[in-house]
């Protein structure tokens, strides 16, 4: 399927165009803007993004890495991390190489507390500013050259269509959620009624799409929490 074929069926599907009707240019590109508007929101939902993507990059020793298109971590840019690793390097038995956890520091108040900003040993933390276009990525402490590979997680991008003809090219459970939210969406462009059968439609699509993509990460707890027999009530902070 094409983007105008899409295009086309949300038009029907919206009660914009009726049987045998042709949509005009500027109805095609209206709904393709539209449609790119759609795609940027559901960009950064975890749920409607069906994978994530693991991006290497070789430690250099700097505080600060650039991710973006261009950057230290060449990709799309993204709103923030989904999580991160990095791998102890061991070039005579690349075998035995081991990968390690990093926490992540999702606010720049919590990163301005570190105070020795500069101290380079074993990464345990990654912050991302979310800047754009190039964002700003600092492990803390900070690696050293050459001894560790870092990666990062983040969600495959769901890029905007450039043109008409483009093929969709998105797994198959997406055509419905394409097809019956861009129908929603029209409806409002165009000023007619809510139709609670389109509702239900886009409402059972996005539940299905959300269902085939989840993925629910194991509940840890953090490593300060004192160990104590029986059960930890987060309450008390106390173990019982």
């Amino acid at each position: 399927m094409t983007v105008l074929d899409l295009i086309k069926l949300a038009l029907k599907q919206a009660g914009v165009l009726g049987v045998g009707q042709s949509a005009s240019p500027e109805d095609v590109n209206d709904s393709l803007t539209l449609l790119n508007a759609m795609l940027g929101q559901w960009a950064v939902k975890r749920w409607l993004v069906y994978a994530l993507q693991d991006l290497p990059l070789a430690s250099t020793g700097a505080e600060t890495y650039t991710y973006g298109t261009g950057g230290n971590f060449n990709a799309a840019p993204t709103d923030h991390l989904e999580g991160g690793y990095f791998r102890l390097l061991n070039a005579t038995a690349p075998e035995q190489q081991a990968d390690f956890p990093l926490q992540l520091i999702n606010a720049y108040e919590d990163y301005a507390r570190i105070r020795l900003k500069s101290l380079s040993t074993w990464p345990q933390y990654v912050f991302f500013d979310g800047a754009y276009p190039l964002a700003n990525v600092k492990f803390w402490p900070i690696p050293q050259a050459g001894l560790y590979e870092l990666h990062l997680l983040t969600k495959t991008p769901i890029s905007a269509f450039s043109g008409l003809t483009q093929t969709i090219n998105l797994p198959p459970q997406y055509q419905e959620p394409l097809l019956y939210n861009l129908g929603l969406r029209l409806r409002t462009a165009y000023q007619l009624p809510p139709d609670p059968q389109l509702n239900a439609l886009a409402q059972s699509a996005l539940t299905t799409l959300r269902n085939s993509n989840a993925q629910v990460p194991r509940l840890t707890m953090p490593g300060i929490l004192p160990l104590a027999p029986g059960y930890y009530n987060p309450i008390s902070d106390q173990g019982t």
